[in-house]
């Protein structure tokens, strides 16, 4: 999952970012060297409810790693809200880490810096071969028709949340299929100061994940085939204002959360605040607040009709964090064993089991501990009805540039502004002229 929290400026600093590493920044077009093969450095995302809770996971895991092959692996665990600059200014430096966790919506934006190794058929071969992994997950490990920049680590899909407590005092029987049953009942579950939704109004990525799947079911898109920004076609635009109407028309997501971008839309509805939140595998983080489990139902993320497929269906984009490797690493042979080991079976069942995520390896993904009904609903949407976000280099700039405009949209709505198709259209219209022009 990618938590990003951005200011409108990043976006300006972001795509002069990208344009230095594109222009061969960060990277010497071969494999690294093994000048350093005892120790390896790892950038990991913050994948559980902070970052000691990572650091708990991973440490014992990197220990092992360390035994079987005498190399030292220093983790550090970076927050969602500097990752991204923070790769960024790696690739243009050269001074990376030797590998990395990235998003996976991601993987084309850094594969066009160059900085990233490839894995071809023959770097597969070091960890197992491609077919190893799930064909959905391998989508969204760069552009199409080049080798991949990354490897799939963790597998996600969002899913509707529902407090079964909350449900219940309001006398609501099952969780709303539909984007109208979703504002009836989110007004039924809507009082005594508490709310129906949950949203992260201002994190930049998780707005993008919203708008881009009801986008896919208003039959549009965020780029044209060739890749070109197509921001403010019909679809886009009523995909934005659905989206930001939970809050600004339907009132059933609270004005507060225009403001929340560090998950405290999952604290709220721990604590009985919020009745719903639309996630990727937040099982975990519940479990972690308090909460047991069958004090919450998971079902599919809604659609405007019908039931979630393929096309105007879609309810979810396909989720994931990726691992790569800096291509100028000081030891490619240890980086290609951490990533074999890190993609393991057993690590994989270890890994994805503590993060309450789905493996991306096929025989992993097998595994007991993933046939709860919470994890099926997120493996059959994956399966079944979920799309990956547009593998262009320019997707990062996306995400901060919409991502920022549905920001400023839900901050209007909060403060009571109306939110209007013409107000709409023209954030979306003032963000795709700040794109970089091809």
């Amino acid at each position: 999952m990618r938590r990003i929290r951005a200011a409108a400026c990043g976006a300006v600093a972001l795509s002069l970012v990208l344009t230095a590493a594109a222009c061969g920044g960060g990277t010497s077009g071969t494999e690294g060297s093994n000048e350093r093969p005892k120790t390896l450095t790892y950038w990991a995302s913050n994948q559980g409810a902070n970052l000691e809770v990572d650091r708990k996971v991973l440490q014992p895991e990197l220990d092992k790693f360390e035994k079987e092959t005498g190399i030292e692996v220093k983790l550090e665990v970076v927050p969602w809200g500097d990752l991204l600059n923070r790769i960024l200014t790696a690739t243009t430096s050269g001074q990376g880490p030797d590998v990395l966790n990235i998003g996976n919506t991601w993987s084309a934006s850094l594969q066009s810096s160059g900085a990233l190794l490839p894995w071809d058929e023959k770097n597969f071969a070091t960890i197992g071969g491609k077919d190893r992994f799930v064909e959905s997950a391998l989508g969204s490990t760069g552009a199409e028709g080049q080798d991949p920049a990354a490897v799939p680590l963790y597998s996600m899909a969002y899913a509707l949340y529902y407090n079964k407590k909350m449900f219940a005092e309001a006398g609501v029987r099952k969780p709303p299929a539909t984007w109208a049953e979703m504002a009836a009942v989110g007004k039924r579950l809507s009082r005594d100061g508490k709310w129906g939704l949950g949203a992260e109004g201002s994190n930049l990525s998780n707005n993008i994940h919203q708008v881009f799947v009801l986008a896919k079911q208003h039959n549009a898109d965020f780029f044209t085939p060739d890749g070109r920004p197509d921001f403010t076609s019909d679809g886009a635009v009523a995909a934005v204002k659905q989206y930001v109407d939970l809050m600004a028309e339907d009132r059933v997501i609270a004005p507060g959360n225009a403001e929340y971008a560090q998950n405290q839309s999952l604290s709220d509805f721990a604590k009985d605040r919020t009745a719903m939140v639309l996630w990727q595998t937040a099982s975990a983080t519940f479990t972690s607040q308090g909460m047991d489990e069958d004090e919450w139902g998971v079902a599919p993320a809604p659609v405007q009709s019908g039931k979630p497929g393929p096309g105007a269906a879609t309810n979810s984009m396909v989720a994931g964090i990726n691992l790569a490797v800096f291509e100028n690493t000081k030891n490619i042979d240890g980086a290609k064993k951490f990533v074999a080991f890190m993609t393991s079976d057993e690590e994989q069942v270890i890994l994805n089991k503590a993060y309450g995520s789905i493996p991306p390896v096929k025989t992993a993904q097998q595994n007991p501990a993933f046939d709860t009904p919470a994890l099926a609903v997120l493996r059959d949407t994956l399966a079944t009805s979920a799309t990956a976000l547009p593998q262009v280099p320019e997707e990062s700039q996306f995400e901060t540039l919409v991502g920022t405009a549905v920001k400023e949209l839900f901050a209007d709505a909060a403060a009571g502004r109306p939110v209007t198709t013409g107000s709409v259209r023209a954030k979306l219209d003032k963000a795709q002229q700040q794109m970089p022009k091809k």
